[in-house]
């Protein structure tokens, strides 16, 4: 009865909790992120930037941050102006010490304001690939209990180097970096654990072009989805819940 209690007062103290989240492209939602800040009780609003719609200045009162993937690079602020007002939202937001979660795109804008180099690879790292946790990992709040060497979709043409003073938590063949985290309650994942079937199939459909560049089959990445899915969307459900429960006591 008492856990019971503490669950309903849990709930009620996060009920009017807010995640900003930042969307990059109108295929590339939450995914499964959704449910884990759902199952914390905050609602979350998006800020369409490929709508046009402005970023705000700051959080102002939301407890934590999240960036998604897109097509664009961190570079481009001549052809997508709002990524300047991005970097903008993500300083306040450090400086604010809220919680962020940076997604592919997400992570290379938070490097890059953090003062890390952010430019295109030798190739485009797309489809189902290893990756591999770092020592480092082990003792994180988000990956401590994460295999070893786990499969993931990969869906980037650029890399960014460890920003200063940054942890680095992951890799895979072809990058050396694949994800980091900043302080206690900043993270960035170059590749995507928050992906769902029905997600797959929009990527590959929508960016048909980089499919075709970077040599990959659309139909064996939706086909290893099948067989990958399910451990790594189980993986997600634990870090991101994780990352939620950083933002709920932002919250307070």
């Amino acid at each position: 009865m008492a856990a019971r209690i503490e669950l309903t007062r849990y709930r009620e103290r996060t009920a009017m909790g807010k995640i900003l989240v930042l969307q990059h492209h109108r295929i590339e939602t939450l995914g499964t992120i959704a449910d884990a800040l759902d199952g914390a009780g905050f609602s979350y609003d998006c800020v369409r930037t490929f709508a046009g719609e402005p970023v705000p200045r700051d959080l102002a009162g939301a407890d934590g941050l999240v960036i998604m993937g897109g097509p664009m690079g961190v570079y481009e602020t001549d052809r997508y102006p709002f990524i300047r007002d991005e970097l903008a939202l993500i300083e306040s937001a450090l400086k604010d010490e809220k919680p962020i979660l940076g997604v592919c795109l997400g992570s290379q804008l938070l490097a890059a304001t953090l003062g890390a180099s952010v430019r295109r690879g030798s190739a485009k790292e797309l489809g189902w690939y290893p990756v591999r946790m770092s020592a480092e990992a082990k003792e994180d709040r988000l990956l401590r209990d994460a295999p070893e060497t786990f499969m993931a979709l990969h869906w980037h043409g650029d890399v960014f180097d460890l920003p200063r003073g940054a942890v680095a938590l992951a890799s895979s063949q072809m990058t050396p970096l694949q994800a980091f985290r900043y302080g206690e309650k900043a993270y960035g994942f170059l590749f995507h654990m928050e992906v769902t079937a029905e997600a797959i199939s929009a990527m590959v459909r929508e960016f048909s072009d980089e499919v075709r560049e970077a040599g990959a089959d659309d139909q064996r990445i939706i086909a290893e989805g099948e067989r990958h899915l399910p451990s790594l969307s189980a993986l997600a459900a634990r870090v991101f819940s994780r990352w939620a429960a950083l933002a709920a006591t932002a919250h307070g």
